[in-house]
């Protein structure tokens, strides 16, 4: 079973940068699609980025699009989210899912889609 960590939330000011990486247990974690979802407080939890299993397809939020980039290393058992350009319409828990059924694609943005979630990491953007 897939267990996730995530790591490298913090505080930080609009305009800045942070990048978020998400540790998987599972030995077979590169056939695995994941994907970066994140909740702010009183608000729904909402798809952020997705990848395939070989990094060869993304996906992105338009709300995000442009200023974040999903990345995975699988030698590593590891996906990144690298936030630029941060706003304070950024802040939120932000979490790291994984989906073991059919990797090739990364068109997930239903909270359904994935199967293991870690507990997520805060960021807060600072105006």
């Amino acid at each position: 079973q897939m267990q996730l960590v995530e790591s490298g939330g913090g505080l930080v000011q609009a305009g800045g940068s942070l990048r978020l990486s998400c540790a998987g247990s599972d030995r077979t974690f590169s056939s695995y699609a994941m994907g970066w979802l994140r909740q702010a407080p009183g608000k729904e939890r909402e798809f952020v980025a997705s990848i395939n299993w070989r990094s060869e397809d993304t996906l992105y939020a338009d709300s995000v699009k442009g200023r974040f980039t999903i990345s995975r290393d699988n030698a590593k058992n590891t996906v990144y989210l690298q936030m630029n350009n941060l706003i304070p319409e950024d802040t939120a828990t932000y979490y790291c899912a994984a989906r073991s059924r059919g990797p090739i694609y990364s068109d997930y943005e239903r909270l359904a889609d994935y199967d293991y979630w870690g507990k997520g990491t805060q960021v807060t953007v600072s105006s």
